[in-house]
């Protein structure tokens, strides 16, 4: 633990942290982290590939899972630098303004995720409730307006963080808790008055995460009154069926931060090693198992990846 004797501000250095007691062992704790940062870049290009050269994946649904990949590919982008810096190089020092500016990023792609997975509701709310006025209510026009949305929500929501933690006063040298940077994990180690950082903090999740999360629920819940309104059990199984890859996505994207959340409270000391993990899941899970998801569950991205790798194989040969 560092003294605040000596804190300055802005001029920072902060360490990022593996996990503890592995320290020897990094290199081959690096490399599934290195497969699953393989396997999360090539299938979210390979998804947004797909939807670009495929005219009739141009849809309200694919155009929104085309959003979903892009905000994993910045999630990636975000995070996955430090992890290699510090696994790979064993480097762990990070200046005050790369820090801040890595957390800027790793949290407005959470919140744009966040805000696609809601979209991606709204469009199956709209699917399923309203069929008929499906084509007039989501157009390509309504859909650029809701990432547009979604994007400048996400930077509003970020960018006083940064700017605010220039104003307190950190130790010289501070150690963080995981191998990356998150606002909640710099404001606890400054050595100044962080109630403004704590209620910006907070803030911003309740307007993002918080209402996107209700609003999901909400929507499901609609989404099942009508559902269960359908007479014929078949067309009941159907309107469900449209519905499991995307629950199955936002399963994968709430539930690592819902476990997180309740190891940092209950057993983050005891199992130091454990909760890193858990922290590390909580960026690396989404990336890596949204394009499988979809891969398997929609016949069309199927489709396409079957096309795709036939016409190579007639190419080559």
């Amino acid at each position: 633990m560092f003294s605040c004797n000596t804190s300055t501000s802005g001029h920072s250095t902060f360490l990022l942290t593996g996990f503890p007691g592995l320290e020897a062992s990094h290199h081959w704790v690096s490399i599934p982290i290195n497969l699953i940062c393989v396997v999360s870049i090539l299938g979210n290009s390979i998804i947004l590939l797909l939807i670009r050269t495929d005219p009739s994946s141009h849809e309200p649904m694919y155009i929104f899972l085309s959003m979903l990949a892009a905000s994993d590919l910045g999630l990636c982008a975000s995070t996955f630098p430090t992890m290699m810096w510090l696994f790979w190089l064993g480097a762990r020092e990070l200046p005050f303004d790369l820090c801040a500016a890595q957390m800027f990023f790793i949290h407005a792609f959470t919140y744009v995720e966040s805000g696609v997975l809601l979209a991606m509701a709204f469009d199956r709310f709209v699917a399923i409730r309203e069929p008929l006025h499906y084509a007039t209510i989501l157009t390509h026009s309504a859909m650029a307006r809701v990432g547009a949305a979604i994007l400048v929500r996400a930077v509003l929501l970020n960018l006083p963080g940064p700017i605010l933690l220039r104003h307190l006063l950190f130790p010289q040298i501070s150690v963080l808790s995981h191998c990356y940077c998150l606002h909640c994990d710099l404001v606890g180690l400054a050595c100044s008055d962080t109630q403004i950082n704590s209620l910006v903090g907070l803030v911003s999740i309740l307007l993002s995460l918080g209402l996107d999360s209700f609003l999901i629920v909400l929507s499901y819940a609609l989404i099942l009154q009508t559902v269960l309104g359908i007479a014929s059990p078949g067309e009941r199984l159907k309107a469900l069926n449209t519905c499991v890859s995307y629950l199955c996505i936002v399963l994968i994207f709430y539930l690592p931060k819902l476990g997180l959340s309740v190891l940092q409270r209950v057993e983050k000391h005891s199992y130091p090693a454990l909760a890193v993990l858990m922290a590390n899941l909580h960026f690396l899970v989404p990336p890596f198992m949204n394009p499988i998801v979809y891969c398997i569950k929609s016949k069309q991205i199927c489709q396409g990846l079957l096309k795709r790798f036939q016409q190579k194989r007639v190419d080559i040969s």
